[in-house]
């Protein structure tokens, strides 16, 4: 048996007192509210507490093989929060995020850098609470302060507030004020209950017709405000105004009685109208007085010059729209020819506009405002089809062999079964599709290339040839143009024009010749005009010329007489070579 033991006597209180301390920090991780992480110096989760996997809805398991990762947002976002606690050792921000089972939440979150003993980074610690029930209550005293509660429209407060920031970011746009006609004698005559329908019923219209392309407002009373800022040309001002009169002119239904009301809408435009909104919106409300004293139901430019224009294009556009159905648009030929030989080898299609009383209206005048209005896409497919019929009977007679070139607008580029309605159109007209080619714009091309280029794709497949017109007016680059499948390359008329006189526009003609040719492209010179331009385009190896000095646009009845001319032309001099 031992006699005595031996030892050393250690006090170990301060362990017991420390053990207990990280007991209790432990247990108070686990039970606070906040969801809580910790990450090693690569962002990889080491720990996570209870309110964490509540909130996220992800297993310990789950989280503790994964990294900090903002998934709702772009990557440069995850790389931005991680170089602040590298650099700083803190990052605090308001953030989207999205639980396990699909629901987004928004949380508030702080994450600080720990350091060790050495001053060095060897943790993170994050905490987050969920704040989605804040932010959705501060939404909505937020659309309390700025909604009208009798429309829902945004209110005279909201707008001014937008107003305010649409001038200072200096973007051009359209103020549209309307008043309605006949709202006060209703209301006083059958009470504010009736009145308030009728307000309602206003709201819903002007929101159908404003769309997402502008934004309607409640001013206060029967008066409205709409603010646009896409699209503010003249043209489409005046179709949304005179669609606001015509929706406004409708009955409204109010327990099975109609009641009509019309209305009157002022338009400025900022900066030419106003330079500030209290400006703006002065001379639109002007405009709209304007409207109102000279009998209602009518709308009002502030500026007299934009009324002015907006009745030449509603001219314009009513002189398309009566061209169109009268048949008033033809089709006129303007050769193209081989520079080698001299012969003519090809035409384009070009259209015309010719009225019983005005005469012979210009492509100018008409063209942008169909390519605005879409009529573009009816006129083409009459020149077409026109096109292709006269081509096929100069066929058909011996007269022509080669290719009708006929201009395809951007509007018609964008119509998804394009090829099926060219295909179609010369199948009507039993035209080969190896006499039609297509010419595009650079410009039209270069809106969506990848969508363009298999459009093109489709096209050469069924045989017809393409030209990429107004080439050199500086949208495409090379890659695209090595990409597209065209067979012909129409330089601008605007590098011809000087090529005898300027050396940059003789330098930059050859550059393109030369690159064309590099490419398997043929080259049309368009505009030539004089006997030196084609002298200059026949030592660059120019395949064809189109211009003045050729021959101009001609008739369908004058060109085929050409087409005679030079095909009894031809029959002579091949007689003369045997």
């Amino acid at each position: 048996q031992a006699m005595r033991m031996t030892g050393t006597l250690k006090n170990i209180s301060h362990l017991k007192l420390a053990e207990e301390q990280l007991k209790l920090f432990k247990r108070s991780i686990e039970t606070i509210s906040d969801g809580v992480f910790i990450t090693d110096t690569a962002f990889k989760f080491i720990s996570v507490n209870n309110a964490y996997c509540k909130y996220t809805g992800e297993t310990r398991e789950q989280a503790l093989v994964s990294y900090l990762t903002f998934h709702q947002y772009p990557g440069a976002f995850t790389e931005e929060v991680k170089k602040a606690l590298r650099q700083k050792g803190n990052w605090l921000g308001e953030v989207e995020s999205r639980r396990t089972d699909g629901e987004k939440y928004e949380m508030e979150l702080n994450i600080d850098a720990i350091s060790d003993e050495d001053g060095k980074i060897s943790h993170y610690v994050g905490v987050f609470s969920d704040i989605t029930t804040r932010k959705t209550t501060e939404k909505e005293l937020l659309k309390l302060a700025n909604t009208d509660p009798l429309t829902e429209l945004p209110n005279r407060s909201f707008f001014q507030a937008s107003h305010n920031n649409i001038v200072r970011r200096d973007t051009h746009h359209a103020l549209i004020c309307l008043d309605m006609d006949n709202f006060k004698k209703i209301n006083d005559s059958l009470g504010h209950q009736t009145g308030d329908i009728l307000i309602k019923q206003i709201a819903k219209r002007l929101q159908r017709i404003a769309g997402t392309d502008a934004t309607c407002y409640r001013l206060g009373g029967d008066e409205f405000s709409i603010l646009i800022d896409k699209g503010t040309d003249v043209h489409r001002i005046t179709h949304f105004a005179q669609t606001i009169l015509d929706n406004m002119a409708r009955p409204f239904l109010i327990n099975k009685q109609e009641f009509v009301l019309g209305a009157s809408v002022g338009i400025a435009f900022y900066p030419e109208d106003g330079s500030t909104p209290q400006e703006l919106l002065k001379n639109a409300d002007t405009a709209m007085y304007f409207a109102k004293n000279a009998g209602g139901n009518k709308y009002q430019f502030f500026s007299g010059e934009m009324n002015q224009n907006a009745v030449r294009q509603l001219q314009i556009e009513n002189l398309i729209r009566h061209g169109l159905k009268e048949d008033l648009f033809t089709v006129f030929y303007q050769p193209k020819v081989d520079i080698a030989s001299g012969k003519l080898v090809s035409m384009e299609a070009l259209v015309r506009y010719e009225h019983p009383d005005k005469g012979l209206v210009s492509p100018s005048q008409f063209i942008p405002l169909a390519e605005e209005t879409g009529q573009i896409i009816e006129i083409g497919e009459v020149v077409l089809r026109k096109a292709c019929e006269e081509t096929k009977r100069w066929v058909d007679a011996g007269l022509f062999t080669g290719r009708v070139a006929v201009n395809i607008s951007a509007r018609q580029f964008e119509l998804p079964d394009l090829d099926e309605r060219i295909i179609s159109i010369l199948q009507r007209a039993g035209l080969s599709p190896l006499h039609l080619e297509c010419e595009i714009t650079e410009g039209t091309l270069m809106q969506n290339p990848e969508s363009a280029l298999r459009m093109m794709q489709r096209l050469r497949e069924r045989g017809i040839h393409l030209a990429l017109d107004d080439f050199g007016t500086g949208y495409s680059s090379l890659a695209y143009l090595k990409r597209f499948p065209i067979n012909t390359l129409k330089i601008d008329k605007a590098f011809i024009d000087d090529i005898a006189t300027t050396s940059e526009d003789r330098h930059m003609t050859q550059a393109i010749i030369t690159i064309a040719h590099n490419l398997g492209l043929k080259v049309v010179a368009e505009g030539v005009e004089h006997e030196n331009q084609l002298s200059i385009l026949r030592r660059f190896k120019c395949e064809m010329l189109q211009g003045y000095l050729y021959s101009k646009p001609l008739s369908s009845v004058r060109f085929e007489r050409l087409l005679k001319e030079n095909h009894e032309l031809n029959k002579i001099i091949y007689k003369n070579e045997r």
